[in-house]
């Protein structure tokens, strides 16, 4: 399983280089990164009609949780399709700023704070909501605040302007 979770992370950050190396030796930006990724078409096209691209390629630095595309199928028939219908424009916008923490947390920093509270920490994301983390066989779980259970799959993909953590589950607030 550490193989898997050390082969996607390489895999990933593989595909962050190459958006690298095609924005003209600038660092992507966390949009940028997303772009590039095969994995996370849904979770751009949300972005887009939630309108906060423009803020997740701002200065930041944001740590994000990025669902891979297999995480959103997982979802419930026909939530996906609400969400991006511009009456639930609001609900898209928590669904997604669940998913962001202020500031660069990269994944040892993560897990030294999980080690430090005892088995747990909190994550206080834009959303205003909490995320808690733990470890589990190795991996970061998060916990959302419905007991939802989303797995750090790869770590550390580093933007110009923060770092994402791609999971194999979509988090949701209450």
């Amino acid at each position: 399983m550490r193989f898997l979770q050390a082969f996607g992370a390489v895999l990933l950050a593989t595909t962050a280089t190459t958006a690298f190396a095609h924005n003209h030796g600038k660092a992507p930006n966390l949009v940028e990164a997303a772009i590039a990724s095969p994995d996370h078409k849904t979770l751009v096209a949300a972005v887009k009609a939630a309108n906060l691209a423009d803020t997740l390629a701002s200065p930041g630095p944001f740590t994000v949780f990025a669902p891979t595309d297999t995480a959103f199928s997982a979802l419930p028939k026909g939530i996906i399709a609400s969400l991006l219908e511009p009456a639930n424009i609001t609900k898209l916008q928590a669904v997604l700023t669940y998913h962001v923490v202020p500031g660069k947390v990269a994944a040892a920093d993560l897990i030294k704070a999980i080690q430090a509270g005892g088995g747990s920490t909190s994550l206080k994301t834009v959303e205003g909501s909490v995320l808690t983390a733990s470890l589990a066989n190795g991996a970061v779980v998060l916990t959302d605040e419905n007991g939802g259970k989303a797995t750090v799959v790869a770590a550390d993909v580093k933007g110009s302007n923060g770092i994402i953590h791609v999971t194999n589950a979509v988090s949701l607030p209450k």
